[in-house]
């Protein structure tokens, strides 16, 4: 418990510290994002996946917390996946590339011989989805950071119910590490978690949630997987039922819609932050038996209320609250009121 304790806060403040650190490189190296209104640099994603590595890999070295095989193997693997994330970063990388490279490294991950090859399988596109979807979440300010420390507390919980003690502090360190980078991504954000972070907590979450919940019966099993990541497969859903061509990038997820709303940035972190907690609180209570498993219906019945009510959001357009912007006279209305105003 003390070296939970101690491990969390090293990681909470080395990545506050390497966030802060990193930007201006990032900044010099041209790794940003451009979508935003001005460049942030992806220096959190480097963060969050040094402060996690190192402090594991520091405890292991000490013999304090030894890392047990399948921690250490999805450790490696979610390493992967940050440097295919980093390398995203750094230059475009077609979407084939990144699905082939976190279904290899999921197919390392997956404990076959308690789930079966079948499962197993399932289990692989199942870790590759989250993963992704973690990386398409990175669209708002402080959204997958948040919506990663909740997950995090969440599947530590359902790993330490299982005396899983090597995967719950790794968890409890990931959480620790997204919090002191949500230091710097707090909108405005000064810093981004990029394809590196994103990819690297969505993989770590998502292999350890099926580590943990492997040898149980399937139904409930994706139930609580399902709970567990309600948010990013909402979005997910959202994305496919409206953009076409599905890879175009677009204002049209979670989080864009609920701006158009009129919640302030903060506003739709928080709500969807809410929504993130709601789901993994019942996925953990599912996974203790402190609630039936139908419980999953319901989160699976708010997340498509939820979808269906944003959908009749346009994601285009002036804000709802808010009137719109003066329009900007033509070059030929500006060249007629000059004739005017000259005689």
């Amino acid at each position: 418990m003390l070296y939970g304790i101690l491990a969390a806060t090293s990681a909470l403040f080395l990545a506050a510290v390497l966030a802060a650190l990193l930007r201006l490189p990032a900044l010099r190296l041209g790794i940003v994002d451009r979508r935003r209104r001005r460049p942030v640099p992806l220096s959190g994603g480097v963060a969050v996946v040094t402060a996690t590595c190192l402090v594991a890999v520091v405890g292991d070295w000490r013999a304090v917390a030894p890392l047990e095989p399948e921690v250490g193997r999805l450790l490696v693997a979610g390493g992967a996946a940050a440097l295919l994330g980093l390398v995203a970063d750094v230059r475009r990388v077609k979407a084939r590339f990144l699905v082939g490279g976190t279904a290899v490294a999921a197919a390392c991950v997956v404990p076959y011989e308690e789930t079966g090859v079948p499962a197993g399988l399932l289990a692989v596109g199942w870790i590759v989805f989250v993963t992704l979807g973690f990386k398409a979440l990175d669209h708002a300010d402080g959204l997958a950071g948040t919506v990663g420390v909740v997950t995090a507390f969440g599947v530590g919980a359902c790993a330490a119910a299982e005396v899983m003690d090597g995967l719950a502090v790794l968890l409890s360190v990931l959480a620790a590490a997204l919090t002191g980078f949500l230091m710097q991504n707090w909108h405005p954000a000064r810093g981004g978690l990029g394809a590196c972070g994103s990819l690297f907590t969505g993989f770590v979450l998502a292999s350890a949630a099926v580590t943990t919940r492997a040898g149980q019966e399937l139904g409930s099993g994706a139930g609580v997987l399902f709970a567990l990541t309600a948010v990013v497969a909402a979005d997910v859903l959202l994305v496919v039922l409206t953009r076409r061509p599905l890879l175009r990038g677009g204002p049209d997820h979670l989080a864009h819609r609920l701006r158009r709303l009129g919640l302030t940035a903060q506003g739709a972190t928080v709500v969807l932050g809410a929504a993130a907690f709601s789901g993994v609180l019942v996925g953990v209570l599912v996974h203790l038996g402190r609630l039936a498993a139908s419980g999953v219906w319901w989160v699976a019945a708010g997340a498509l209320v939820f979808v269906l009510g944003l959908l009749r959001v346009k994601p285009h357009g002036p804000r709802r609250g808010r009137p719109p912007g003066p329009r900007r006279a033509t070059n030929t209305q500006v060249r007629a009121s000059l004739r005017v105003r000259n005689g």
